[in-house]
């Protein structure tokens, strides 16, 4: 297999799920009062790469420059965009930490529109290694263009996390310290010092690059594994299980990690799709999900929980009549432990070390 296939076929796993610009930038705003967090559209541009990254931030309401909150940069998968993972960002954000949500325009939903005939051709193509290394590049970039806007004071640059699903889960790998070989001496430089912790959520091999150990045993922050016994997917060429994402989680022997292995639930599942697992199901996957992030996010950053939800001076109105955050109950799970205990039911396998 040629080294600048060694995306490819992870990505294949991702394809069945389905301003701060150059100098200014133009900023969409939306409040959400009741959810504790405000969202604010970013069209960004690269005019290095030449290369659109359209961005959304959440950002908790108690977030000001008094009070740096955390932030999670997520990476979403093949076909995705920044309005993806809501459901996590949102939570992430009523928790009290920020989440940045670049869209990678090379590998976003524009590959599912377009002539059905043309499709794989699209699919692989958003799968090569110049997508690769843009990637990662756009994680990097949106980050440096938040730390040095005006938002700046209200992000806590020590307290930086990556997360991503699928080939999102890929990108996050590489910036968390993965090492491939691919003859180009940028993907050699990818890792980015600022990232503390990572999450890796049904995470493909990287593949032709030799034993994972070679790859991924250099990566030393703490990392969170997600998967499910359905995480399997089967396309042309190419089939990938759950016993991948298992290898990843054991191959980086230097970071203290998770791995949390669901008894249900397939690839999607981890999107904001229903997906064919039912509503049910659906939502009480999502659910442990949020629960598992948020507090693996507050060990391994040193985060108190949330306790109140009080907006920043100047940027969120009050609250209407009847409307208030989302803060921790006191019966939430507040470590690991708790968490494995409430949702043993879900849980096929559970392992942190």
């Amino acid at each position: 297999m040629k080294r600048r296939e060694f995306l490819i076929h992870g990505l294949g796993l991702a394809s069945t799920a389905a301003g701060l610009a150059s100098a200014s930038a133009a900023a969409q705003s939306k409040e959400s009062p009741a959810q504790g967090h405000r969202t604010l559209d970013l069209e960004l541009f690269d005019a290095g790469r030449r290369r659109p990254v359209p961005t959304r931030l959440y950002l908790p309401l108690q977030a000001h420059p008094g009070k740096p909150v955390p932030l999670v940069v997520f990476s979403h998968g093949l076909g995705g965009s920044r309005m993806g993972y809501r459901y996590l960002a949102s939570h992430w954000a009523d928790a009290g930490m920020a989440s940045l949500h670049p869209q990678h325009v090379g590998s976003d939903h524009e590959v599912w529109r377009g002539n059905p005939l043309e499709l794989l051709q699209r699919l692989q193509s958003a799968a090569r290694e110049t997508e690769a290394l843009a990637r990662v590049l756009d994680l990097r970039f949106a980050l440096d263009r938040i730390l040095n806007s005006d938002h700046s004071g209200w992000i806590d640059a020590s307290k930086i996390a990556v997360a991503g699903h699928s080939y999102g889960a890929n990108t996050a790998m590489l910036s968390a310290g993965a090492k491939v070989d691919t003859g180009s001496a940028l993907m050699n430089e990818l890792q980015d010092s600022r990232i503390k912790v990572a999450i890796l959520i049904s995470a493909p091999p990287l593949v032709g690059q030799g034993p994972a150990a070679k790859v991924l045993g250099a990566v030393s922050v703490p990392t969170l594994h997600i998967t499910s016994l359905e995480d399997t997917i089967n396309i042309p060429g190419y089939r990938s299980t759950v016993q991948d994402r298992i290898a990843i989680f054991e191959a980086m022997a230097r970071s203290s990690r998770t791995l949390a292995v669901y008894n249900t639930g397939g690839h999607s599942i981890f999107t904001d799709r229903t997906t064919r697992s039912g509503s049910e199901t659906s939502a009480r996957i999502k659910g442990a999900t949020q629960a598992l992030c948020t507090i693996f996010l507050r060990q391994t950053l040193g985060v108190g929980p949330q306790m109140s939800s009080m907006p920043a001076p100047g940027l969120q109105a009050p609250l209407h009549s009847g409307q208030q955050a989302l803060p921790e109950t006191p019966s939430a799970p507040q470590n690991l432990q708790q968490w494995r205990e409430r949702h043993e039911g879900l849980l096929e396998r559970f392992v942190s070390v």
